[in-house]
């Protein structure tokens, strides 16, 4: 028998043969093409984002061996991500086109973050890049908060003896900093292209004190606000220099400031009723006992007009600004009943009480209590008769709070809205089986309600109310500018809602 013996220098020889013809691979056979570590090239190696926003790892990968696996980490930001592309795709791939979405979290504090890009082949070779995350970037055009309504009218008035000039307030705010303010009149030079730097803030107010010429005509204005990113918000109106206007619609400020005017949503100022000629009437409830009121026909400034109370005569009105007293009203829980005449500078004054006063539904209603005809067929099913704002149905109304003094005035627990955001809503009784037009109100326009007219197609209605009402199905849908906290109060008997700033 011949016998066999074990040569071990010539097994190890033969090994190193095999190794060698199949080159590195990793446990499953792939084989080396060229035996180089992956590329990454990304889009950006810093990403500005900000809190609450997503932002996207981005970038092509390549690997002639076979891509393996992508991490992409950051334990600041609890990211912690493998993308196994042979698990994914059953085969590695030479080539990927990373998109990877990850966001940021509302209550981040961090300011800047480093993201680890590890990149592994068949082979088991890596290479890594870094992307630098720094919560600074600018997404949000400048807003302005206090300044003319875009399209509207600024009415500068002719007094005998005066140079028409009024005061102009602006009030602008960014997300990040602000560069500066743009003014332009046309055919007017001294406010052509006129620049205020707003060195960079984040919030910034300027009164621009215009003199118009003391001629009848109309000049068209901007006024562009820039952040330090180049982006911009425009404002577009037209100034008048002119006699009394027949305005067509006149509000009542029962705030003191500018800001107040301008941090609602909605209902601030409130709009009263042109009821002829230069003639304006206001029904407004008085909650508390020496309110101060204004009357103006622009929304969102005390100037260029304002009547109140002229000093030198108190039995009149005057239009200027700089010398109107307010109006006093000086009883609470009752309705007054003002009527103004801007042409002769008159008003009256009278109240009525809470009795008084009509709501649109029958008066055997009574908010909160089944005293509403479920199916409207004689009573056979009766409900608690509620109403409040509704986004989608009678099932899903947020129903209102009834005021323990007035039982026509309506509110809401404060709610946070956020800025840029449309609202969409009308003010609907709730139903427990989605029965729609029991009573409903729907408002004058979509983006700026001002009048709740109630619905005639409803099926519940009081002859005796005079209020406002519409054939119009309108929901409204106003922008929120400035996220915050914000209470809706409506009052059925007057048709006026208002959702204003509580912090």
């Amino acid at each position: 028998m011949k016998k066999h013996f074990f040569n071990a220098t010539l097994f190890w020889a033969f090994l190193s043969l095999a190794l060698w013809t199949t080159g590195c691979s990793d446990d499953d056979g792939y084989p080396d093409v060229d035996g180089q570590a992956p590329s990454i090239a990304l889009t950006a190696d810093h990403i500005q984002t900000a809190t609450g926003r997503t932002f996207t790892l981005a970038g092509t990968i390549t690997d002639a061996d076979g891509i393996s696996t992508i991490q992409l980490q950051c334990a600041d930001l609890n990211l912690n991500k493998t993308i196994d592309l042979i698990e994914i795709y059953d085969k590695p791939l030479d080539t990927y086109e990373l998109s990877y979405d990850f966001k940021i979290q509302a209550n981040e504090i961090g300011e800047q973050f480093t993201v680890k890009v590890t990149v592994t082949d068949v082979g088991g070779r890596t290479v890594s890049q870094d992307v630098r995350v720094t919560l600074d970037g600018d997404f949000e055009n400048p807003v302005f908060a206090i300044a003319p309504a875009n399209g509207s009218m600024v009415t500068a008035l002719l007094r005998e003896g005066e140079t028409p000039k009024f005061t102009m307030n602006i009030s602008v705010t960014d997300d990040r900093a602000l560069d500066y303010l743009m003014l332009n009149i046309e055919g007017i030079e001294e406010y052509t292209n006129l620049k205020v730097d707003a060195d960079g803030s984040k919030a910034f107010e300027h009164a621009f004190e215009i003199t118009m010429p003391a001629e009848k005509k109309d000049y068209p204005m901007t006024i562009t606000v820039y952040d330090k990113t180049g982006k911009s918000s425009t404002v577009e109106c037209t100034v008048s220099v002119t006699d009394v206007q027949d305005f067509e619609k006149m509000y009542l400020a029962d705030v003191a400031t500018e800001a107040e005017l301008n941090s609602d949503v909605f209902g601030v100022p409130m709009r009263i009723d042109h009821v002829g000629e230069y003639q304006y009437q206001a029904l407004y409830y008085c909650q508390k006992a020496n309110t101060e009121i204004f009357f103006l026909p622009q929304k969102t400034s005390f100037s260029p007009i304002c009547y109140g109370i002229d000093p030198a005569d108190e039995t009149m009105l005057t239009d200027n600004p700089v010398l109107a007293k307010p109006i006093v009203l000086t009883e609470a829980n009752v309705y007054y009943k003002i009527n103004i005449n801007i042409l002769q500078k008159t008003y009256e004054i009278e109240t009525y009480s809470l009795e008084d006063a009509t709501d649109p539904w029958p008066a055997n209603m009574v908010y909160g209590l089944p005293t509403m005809d479920k199916w409207n067929d004689g009573g056979s099913t009766m409900m608690d008769f509620t109403f409040g704002m509704t986004s989608s149905n009678p099932t899903e109304v947020v129903s209102f709070k009834q005021d323990a003094t007035n039982p026509h005035l309506f509110y809401n627990e404060p709610v946070t809205l956020t800025g840029g955001e449309s609202m969409n809503f009308i003010i609907h009784n709730y139903h427990t089986d989605q029965w729609w037009n029991f009573v409903r109100w729907c408002s004058d326009t979509s983006e700026d309600p001002e009048i709740f007219g109630y619905y005639t197609g409803s099926t519940f209605k009081n002859e005796k109310y005079t209020g406002p009402t519409t054939t119009q199905d309108v929901w409204s849908k106003p922008r929120v500018t400035t996220t915050g906290s914000y209470q809706f109060w409506f009052d059925s008997h007057l048709g006026r809602a208002k959702l204003v700033r509580v912090n």
